[in-house]
């Protein structure tokens, strides 16, 4: 399995819609689709702080990792 992003969980918690987490970030609505279905192969720190800023959490809070 790997690395999974958890985004939808913080997202429900802080009661905000996927546009409104993009528009804040500063990425588009498709690449946050991708990373909230765990299409990425990759993630930038950048991007992962201002999501985390935005969700007031830590990056282990959207970020698990499952061994195969």
């Amino acid at each position: 399995m790997g690395i999974t992003v958890n985004i939808d969980v913080m997202m429900a918690k802080r009661k905000m819609h996927a546009g409104e987490l993009a528009e804040k970030v500063g990425i588009t609505p498709a690449n946050l689709s991708i990373l909230k279905n765990n299409k990425a192969k990759a993630i930038r720190f950048s991007t992962l702080e201002a999501v985390c800023r935005e969700l007031e959490c830590q990056p282990g809070d959207i970020l698990s990792f499952e061994d195969d």
